[in-house]
């Protein structure tokens, strides 16, 4: 029969082909075919897994077939998964459970430190769940009678289930994202009828609907804008809310790194656990340090530069988003960081003045596109050469974008739709030669009435 001919399947791969050929990808893909089909126990395959890392720590497919076993074994307290509901790889695991893992991945980087296999696998620990897809934050203005709402992940919302209610009645309205170049984003915009909350002496009380969550948000009479919103710390967005214990675990695993580290100095794995250790515990008592290892990153594996870089670019949008949170501040300033990339910027919704200044920066992406409130930027001193995220910002009234890589008139095309653009600083930059410069800009830009070049 089927079944028996699988379960022999299923034999032969677990006592030879696996066993000898631990990076066969067809051979496991095969093998998962055929425990689907026979019924094996997730806790059989757990335990198969535990047997081959035993005899090799440097068994990366059985590291990895673990970490899509586990959420599905030893899932956190909450409502059970539907049947035959398959767990992705970054869903959530029991605290007790993982923390017996944090030991079982310990044993086998100590053992070969140098082997990427158990890091991989200790990276995947310390990550967190993937995000349930909410509506994050819904802002409304008066001034130009126009609503945006924010979610947890990208979305595309011309699926036809966002909706909207104003004052318990349902308006119909044309979503765009920040960006035409954005079909999922996390940022999704529209333009109220005529009159829906212009009048200031009037309260309104507005309703997004999302699939089967929504969110609600009260425009006060005499206030010309309101929202409401989760911040990144209520979102767990940089760091999850650590048990006594944990962090106890996390501690220890902190130190044994940092031991390790003594041994091994040049150990690339162990410096990225450790700053990835130190952002789960605390990432602004560490920043510091962990720029620090980021510096020593760069000099022990020079051929990921780039990438340590972005990353350290991330983590430090992360600290000052908290930070500016913490102050409740609506200004974000991240000068002379050497900056290399913009993440998180649907957090900055709200921000209304931008110092990106003196970094190394080479574009203003779409993703900039959701800073619906900014007002004023300042990019001066990066390697700019194209603002095609300037895009449909309604508040932006001051742009520097001094000693950057603008060469073109063109490439200053996504500010003619910045109805407020009133200052525009173009000085060190070679598009500030040309001979036609102000009666081009002129046309392209006639809302602009001080031009520095």
């Amino acid at each position: 029969s089927v079944s028996v001919s699988q379960s022999v399947s299923v034999s032969i791969c677990q006592s030879t082909s696996i066993s000898s050929l631990s990076l066969s990808v067809h051979c496991w893909d095969y093998r998962r075919l055929c425990v689907g089909v026979c019924g094996v126990s997730v806790q059989d395959e757990l335990s198969f897994t535990a047997r081959l890392i035993g005899s090799n720590f440097s068994n990366y497919s059985s590291w990895h077939y673990r970490s899509t076993l586990l959420p599905a074994l030893h899932p956190p307290p909450g409502p059970p998964a539907p049947p035959g509901h398959l767990s992705p790889p970054r869903a959530r695991v029991c605290e007790e459970q993982l923390l017996k893992e944090y030991e079982l991945v310990q044993n086998a980087f100590f053992t070969d430190p140098n082997d990427q296999s158990a890091w991989f696998y200790y990276r995947w620990l310390l990550g967190r769940a993937e995000r349930e897809e909410v509506i994050s934050c819904v802002f409304i203005s008066r001034e130009g009678e126009h609503l945006v709402v924010a979610f947890s992940r990208p979305v595309n919302a011309l699926s036809g289930e966002l909706v909207l209610f104003v004052d318990g009645q349902p308006v119909q309205v044309d979503w765009r994202s920040a960006h035409p170049r954005l079909q999922y984003c996390p940022l999704w915009l529209c333009q109220l009828p005529p009159g829906t909350v212009s009048e200031q002496s009037v309260e309104h009380s507005v309703t997004v609907h999302w699939e089967d969550g929504r969110r609600e948000c009260a425009l006060y009479a005499g206030r010309t804008e309101s929202w409401c919103r989760d911040t990144a710390t209520d979102q767990e967005l940089f760091r999850s809310d650590l048990s006594v214990e944990k962090t106890s675990v996390l501690q220890s695993e902190l130190q044994s790194c940092t031991q390790l580290l003594e041994l091994e100095p040049d150990n690339k794995w162990c410096v990225l656990t450790i700053i990835l250790l130190m952002r789960a515990l605390d990432p602004l008592g560490y920043e510091r340090e962990t720029l620090e290892h980021f510096n020593t990153l760069k000099s022990v594996d020079s051929m990921r530069v780039a990438y340590y870089s972005d990353l350290c670019s991330k983590f430090l949008i992360e600290n000052t988003i908290l930070k500016m949170e913490y102050a409740e501040a609506r200004v974000f300033i991240l000068s002379g960081k050497n900056l290399t990339t913009l993440s998180h910027l649907d957090q900055l919704l709200l921000v209304t003045h931008i110092n990106l200044s003196s970094n190394q920066l080479r574009t203003l992406p779409p993703h900039v596109a959701m800073l619906q409130c900014l007002e004023v930027l300042e990019v001066e001193d990066n390697q700019i050469d194209n603002v095609d995220g300037l895009y449909h910002l309604p508040r932006l009234e001051e742009v520097c974008l001094r000693n950057n890589r603008i060469g073109k008139v063109s490439d200053l095309r996504p500010l003619a739709t910045c109805p407020k653009l009133f200052k525009l600083d173009l000085r060190g930059n070679a598009v500030a030669e040309l001979a036609e410069l102000q009666s081009e800009l002129a046309e392209l830009l006639p809302t602009v009435r001080e031009l520095l070049f």
